[in-house]
């Protein structure tokens, strides 16, 4: 279940290469990719 998950995320470019400086904006980031991967499944 987590490789899935990974690999659902790293269609998301800008989580793959970590361009943040900030640990929280990556976070942010990653919750957004998170949402989004949600969100397909829902609609």
């Amino acid at each position: 279940m987590v490789e899935r998950s990974l690999s659902w995320l790293n269609r998301f470019r800008r989580l793959t290469i970590r361009s943040e400086h900030r640990a929280d904006m990556h976070v942010a980031v990653l919750q957004l990719g998170y949402a989004l991967i949600s969100l397909g499944f829902l609609g």
